[in-house]
């Protein structure tokens, strides 16, 4: 089984976002089997929030339910619980290194979009407010990874 973590700065935009589309993306391929899908933050500010409103809306459109997920801080152990631990952007690796208790897992981290042909940061939709750029990011982002995967 492939255990991955997506995080972002506060868990209620990108990575549960991530987390959903995947679950989804798996689920109609027949390989949810195959995976653990969860998301974390780097912050504590939104702790136990629910998924941001639009992040739930665009889920919604696409026919996903992210109903019960709140936002929780990732911690050191998730190294030890995770195969892939993915950043939204740059800002996010260096806040994920502050949990590094030893240098295996330091290569666990990654962006999301560093799977892609053009690796970049995924923008914060919280300040850009741009959700469907972020969509389409992740989704990119996901598909990569999925083939970098062998899936």
């Amino acid at each position: 089984m492939i255990k991955i973590l997506f995080i972002c700065h506060g868990n209620i935009c990108r990575s549960p976002l991530a987390e959903f589309l995947l679950k989804d993306m798996v689920a109609k391929r027949g390989i949810a089997v195959d995976f653990f899908i969860a998301s974390a933050a780097t912050s504590r500010e939104e702790l136990g929030n629910s998924p941001h409103p639009e992040t739930r809306k665009l889920l919604s459109r696409l026919g996903i339910s992210c109903a019960g997920k709140k936002a929780r801080q990732m911690i050191s152990r998730d190294f030890d619980e995770y195969d892939y631990l993915i950043g939204m952007d740059s800002w996010n690796l260096r806040n994920m290194r502050r949990f590094v208790r030893k240098p295996s897992d330091e290569e666990k981290i990654s962006r999301l979009l560093d799977y892609t042909d053009h690796p970049r940061d995924i923008a914060d939709p919280r300040y850009s407010g741009d959700f469907d750029a972020t969509y389409r990011d992740v989704r990119e982002g996901l598909e990569a990874f999925l083939t970098y995967l062998g899936y």
